[in-house]
């Protein structure tokens, strides 16, 4: 899949940390941590909205994609 997490580069860019960013959001160290790797499969509306509140960004500032026609063929992985 070609949707990329971007949070690390706007943490750096407030320079914020982010244990204290997961504190604020209310959410585990590790927690965020699988969702800065990519390494989860969704993410709540309302956790999305927490973590744009305390960064003062919106939605996309923290994904991207990169256009793969493979996406349009199916789910085969999910």
């Amino acid at each position: 899949m070609a949707v990329r997490v971007t949070l690390d580069a706007l943490i750096v860019a407030k320079g914020i940390k982010a244990r204290d960013l997961a504190a604020q959001v209310g959410l585990s160290e590790t927690q965020l941590s699988l969702f800065r790797s990519g390494k989860v499969k969704g993410i709540r509306f309302r956790t999305l909205a927490k973590l744009c509140a305390a960064l003062e960004c919106r939605p996309g500032d923290l994904l991207d994609y990169d256009f793969d026609a493979a996406d349009l063929l199916g789910d085969e992985e999910e």
